[in-house]
């Protein structure tokens, strides 16, 4: 019987496939055709280990060698990556695993897509100290006074964002219920911060003792699919930048992105 603090034994692999795998991924990390020698030394096995395996990789086209004699991703790794693109879904694979960073964190968290009326709430994972929060799947976040609005400002056309942007800020009952002064200028530091950090925080609004942190997920093409929040009492979630829930957030979000195939870069100003 499996003591209780005894560690699982680890899961017994191949370890042919498993240095197959890291000579794909040097193939995939590298900008150009590369020489056998390269790779061998980025892999960390002899060239003469290495060449049976290009030899296989080759056969199955999975790994291609050009006129010059070098070594490249073959097309059958196009349709593999392919395959996968077809598969995926952002929505669905974002759902399956914010319960487990809810659990983790103790917080709310909140999944919100760009919809007809702006930043729309898809999925709630509530945790069992639940905060007053108006945050119901299907409502809406406001673009100009929360973290959830920043990010999507900062990440989407402002084409595509202005029209809800000017909205609320024209509309004079939003400004009477406010707790807090927002104008022009106040909503563009914030997005412009968010596009810097790549995250976003409101501390006590748009509700007051709550605060949160809400940060992108992106696609292969770059394009921002979804905002991942999380919302928590003031005095209990930590809004700092080198705090424990940013990190979270942002290695949950950058980990989500990297599985849906995106690269990151640096980006653009919009």
């Amino acid at each position: 019987m499996t003591q209780k603090n005894e560690k699982p034994a680890k899961r017994r692999g191949v370890q042919t496939v498993e240095t197959g795998g890291r000579i794909l991924t040097a193939l995939l990390r590298a900008k150009s055709p590369q020489k056998l020698s390269d790779i061998a030394d980025e892999v960390g096995i002899s060239a003469a280990q290495l060449h049976p395996y290009l030899v296989s990789f080759c056969e199955i086209k999975m790994v291609e060698q050009t006129e010059r004699g070098r070594y490249q991703l073959g097309p059958f790794a196009l349709h593999l990556g392919l395959s996968r693109l077809r598969n995926q879904n952002a929505h669905r694979d974002t759902i399956a695993r914010v319960g487990a960073l809810s659990d983790e964190l103790r917080l709310m968290v909140s999944v919100a897509v760009w919809g007809m009326h702006g930043p729309t709430i898809t999925y709630v994972q509530e945790f069992e100290d639940r905060i007053h929060a108006n945050v119901k799947v299907g409502g809406n976040y406001s673009m100009t006074v929360t973290a959830t609005g920043a990010v999507f400002g900062a990440f989407l056309p402002s084409s595509t964002t202005r029209p809800l942007v000017e909205e609320e800020l024209s509309n004079t009952e939003f400004e009477r219920r406010a707790f807090f002064n927002v104008d022009e200028e106040t909503f563009q530091k914030a997005k412009q911060k968010a596009k810097y950090n790549g995250y976003a925080v409101t501390r006590d609004m748009p509700i007051p003792g709550v605060s949160a942190i809400a940060a992108p997920v992106f696609d292969h093409t770059g394009q921002i699919q979804l905002v991942i929040t999380i919302i928590g009492p003031t005095g209990y979630i930590d809004l700092a930048s080198d705090g424990i829930h940013v990190h979270r957030l942002i290695e949950f979000t950058r980990n989500l992105s990297r599985d849906l195939g995106y690269e990151e870069t640096a980006l653009s100003d919009d």
